[in-house]
Order: structure tokens, then C-alpha cells, then sequence
């Protein structure tokens, strides 16, 4: 098969196209046909070193080892099973679930021997994944590729939803709101939870596409006066934060909050 490898720290220049065996699925594992994988920050800052460049670089405390074959986002179809796989595993459209872990339930994303596929395990920028069956899941929708964002960015933006406990009618601000999380804290803060969002970009270009996706206000994070912006669209503070840029737009988020408001961060793509 062909596959794409990270040979180590650099720029793109690091990434290979190699051609190697197809890997075998063990006992509980699957053997995955990949039809769609999302390019995700988490495999570029993986490979530009952002996590740092030695121990602690990956999710594990002795750091990513290369090559790797990053790719987290994944959807596909199981062609081959293991020995103690169910059958009726085979032919089924699946999105893999990103990681492994032996921690407690709730707990198992802080477990030291968290470990990620396309980091700790070869994933999905290849045309075969092994993969353990139990965390291969029915794909939420009938496209691969929409469906291949589910996992990563999706389950991302649940939990930093679900962190703030969002009520209806609450109004939350959201960062990089055009974004893979952002885009989808969006859309689960409104469609799911109704709350009002203030989605922050960039680009006031998209505005439209934001309100599409459940936005009642767009504001650009590019303005000289956001903070009042926000206050003035709001009426007033604001009840919780999603954010996924961090350092630049921190304290205008803790500006505009209320006392007694919830901030979740996650990713701090800006620092």
C-alpha cells in the first residue's frame, strides 16, 4: 500500500510517500480500507515540534517515534477481521475512535499511557489502517468525508460544550469560530443546546455561512474595540467562553465575561 510518513521534526519537507506492507489486524483489531482522513493540527504541530521535540513531544512520556504515518480523522471500511472479531464487522462503514487508554471512565484522556493514532500508532494518511474493533463506530452520516471530521474535532467540540454546561438562552462566545472545533462548538452550542452564539473570526466575509451554521452575531477579532463590540451585540457580559486560540484573545474574553461565567479552552492555536 501507499502510505505517507513523517521521518521527523521539520516542514513539510519531512513527509514521505512510502509504499509498505499491509499491516495485519491482530486478535481484537480490524484491518480498515481508509476512504477519507482530515488534515488535523494536531498531526502539524505534531510534526513541526510544537509539543516540544523530545520526551513528552507525542501523548506518551517517551515521544513520538519516527517514521510515523500521522492521520486521526478517519472513515473507512472493514475488509479484514481478527480472530475474535465478530464477522458482522466486516463490509461496515466505520469512523474510528482517536485514541487508547486504560484509564478510568471519564479520566482516560490524562491516563499516562493515553495514546493516539497518527502520534503513538500509524493512522490514516495511508490506503490500510489497523485498528481495535470496539473502537470502530457506525459513521454518523452516509458521506465519508463529512463524516471523517466527527472524531477528532467533533468530539473536541462536545466536550468543551458539555464542560460549560450550556443552558438555552445563555450566550457564549466562540474563538476561531470558522475552524474545525470552532465551526462545530458553533453549531453545538445553538442546534443542540440553544444557546446564542458570538462567533469571533477573521474574515467578516463569513458572516453568512457562520449565521448559517447557528451564529447570531459574527464579530471579528480584528476590531480595535471587540470587547465593546461584544458588550454592546450582548446587552451586556457574556455567559461562557469556547475558545480554541488562547493567549490572543484572552483577556478581552475575560473582559467581557460575567462573574460567575465558564471559560473552556482548548488547543490555544494562537499561544
Amino acid at each position: 500500500m501507499k502510505a505517507v510518513q513523517v521521518t521527523g521534526y521539520g516542514d513539510v519537507d519531512q513527509l514521505k510517500v512510502i509504499e509498505k506492507d499491509i499491516p495485519e489486524p491482530k486478535e481484537h483489531e480490524v484491518l480498515i480500507k481508509v476512504k477519507a482522513c482530515s488534515i488535523n493540527n494536531t498531526e502539524i504541530w505534531m510534526r513541526e515540534g510544537a509539543y516540544g521535540t523530545g520526551s513528552k513531544s507525542g501523548w506518551r512520556p517517551e515521544g513520538v517515534g519516527f517514521p510515523r504515518t500521522p492521520g486521526s480523522d478517519i472513515t473507512g471500511i472493514v475488509v479484514k477481521a481478527g480472530q475474535s472479531v465478530d464477522k458482522s464487522m466486516l463490509d461496515k462503514d466505520v469512523v474510528l475512535f482517536p485514541f487508547t487508554s486504560s484509564g478510568e471512565e471519564g479520566l482516560e484522556h490524562i491516563s499516562e499511557d493515553m495514546s493516539f493514532i497518527g502520534s503513538e500508532y500509524d493512522g490514516g494518511y495511508a490506503e490500510y489502517v489497523v485498528w481495535p474493533a470496539d473502537l470502530c463506530f457506525d459513521m454518523p452520516l452516509s458521506d465519508y468525508i463529512e463524516s471523517a471530521v466527527f472524531s477528532v474535532s467533533g468530539l473536541t467540540a462536545w466536550h468543551m460544550v458539555e464542560q460549560i454546561q450550556v443552558q438555552p438562552g445563555e450566550t457564549v462566545m466562540v474563538t476561531g469560530a470558522n475552524g474545525g472545533v470552532g465551526s462545530l462548538n458553533v453549531q453545538i452550542a445553538t442546534k443542540v443546546f440553544g444557546a446564542k452564539v458570538i462567533a469571533i473570526v477573521g474574515d467578516l466575509d463569513l458572516e453568512n455561512k457562520l449565521k448559517e451554521l447557528g451564529a447570531t452575531h459574527v464579530l471579528s477579532y480584528k476590531s480595535d474595540h471587540l470587547a465593546e463590540d461584544i458588550l454592546e451585540v450582548n446587552g451586556g457580559p457574556i455567559d461562557s467562553v469556547l475558545d480554541v486560540v488562547g493567549d490572543a484573545l484572552f483577556s478581552t474574553a475575560l473582559h467581557v465575561l460575567k462573574k460567575g461565567g465558564k471559560y473552556c479552552i482548548s488547543g490555544s492555536a494562537g499561544g
